[in-house]
């Protein structure tokens, strides 16, 4: 459940009186994802998304995140733009929220990717990262090393309430990862969440890439880990599929060619995308309510990836 704010039909009609998109025609819930409420919206002129931020965006971030959105679409590639109302502004109130009205990108997302959706992906990937290479605002990652310190400090010992041992395996990861983290790679505006339920496509093709609320600045090649470490195993974290490792590094390999240093780098940088996402899912897992209507996603899955990456030959990752 997404929806975290009711949005009356007179409140979504006054909205759209603000822009030249039609008359309310029909709304609808949308249930996925965790962050924000989402609205399906027909209009008597097209489809659209309406967005609220809930409390977990800073509505001072919205302009870095819709601004990437527009330098990307200006660049051609398949992202949503927010609407622009009769002021010229993107961010609106509504219901006592932020709010967007965004672009409808259509494709589906795919449950059980194969080689040829992983290449897609990791080109779409690449392409994005060339074209955000004159992209000039910066967007710190909270999510990044100091972040999963943190993180892990506040879930403390409670960590080896999800698993015996837990809490200090993680320790001892964070101090290799603070040894090892390799922080003069090239850094850039980057997506960091594309899993495949961000990714939008027509068959083979990328449609649509989609959820960019994590976007930040941080190591270019970190995103490409991070994408990975979604793409190439079951929901689970097992079952490791190196076909998808092969086309998904080398679809983005194609777009935007990675260096030396970045292919050396790249087990770290995917030891350190398992920890971010084992972390955030644990500390969800700790204090969601268990009646509650968001549903808590397994941390131990991306502790299994983090396992497997220990032990992963270059040649077994793609590279």
């Amino acid at each position: 459940m997404a929806v975290y704010t009711q949005v009356s039909a007179e409140q979504l009609g006054a909205l759209l009186t603000r822009f030249d998109l039609g008359d309310l025609v029909s709304a609808k819930g949308i249930a996925e994802g965790v962050e924000n409420s989402n609205y399906f919206v027909q209009t008597t002129r097209c489809r659209l998304i309406l967005t609220l931020y809930e409390k977990r965006v800073d509505v001072s971030d919205l302009p870095f995140f819709l601004g990437l959105l527009d330098h990307l679409a200006g660049r051609d590639l398949p992202v949503p733009r927010a609407f622009t109302d009769h002021e010229g502004r993107q961010i609106q109130e509504v219901a006592g929220r932020p709010a967007c009205l965004i672009e409808f990108l259509p494709g589906v997302s795919v449950s059980h990717p194969t080689p040829a959706h992983a290449r897609a992906c990791g080109e779409a990937l690449g392409r994005m990262h060339a074209a955000l290479v004159d992209f000039t605002p910066e967007r710190a990652n909270a999510l990044g090393p100091d972040g999963w310190r943190e993180l892990a400090s506040r879930c403390g010992a409670d960590l080896d309430a999800i698993e015996p041992g837990l809490r200090a395996d993680i320790e001892g990861e964070l101090a290799w990862l603070a040894a090892s983290w390799p922080a003069t790679l090239p850094h850039s505006a980057i997506h960091a969440d594309l899993f495949p339920d961000n990714v939008l496509m027509l068959g083979d093709t990328v449609a649509g890439v989609i959820d960019f609320y994590f976007a930040c600045t941080d190591i270019r090649a970190w995103d490409l880990a991070v994408t990975h470490t979604a793409w190439c195993f079951a929901n689970d974290g097992t079952g490791y599929d190196p076909a998808l490792g092969r086309a998904l590094i080398e679809g983005y390999d194609a777009a935007f060619p990675l260096s030396p240093e970045e292919r050396a780098a790249f087990a770290i940088l995917a030891r350190g995308a398992c920890v971010r996402f084992l972390l955030t899912r644990a500390w969800d897992w700790l204090n969601t309510p268990a009646d509650a209507l968001v549903t808590r996603k397994d941390p131990l899955a991306f502790h299994r990836r983090l396992q497997h990456y220990r032990a992963a030959s270059a040649e077994s990752l793609g590279l």
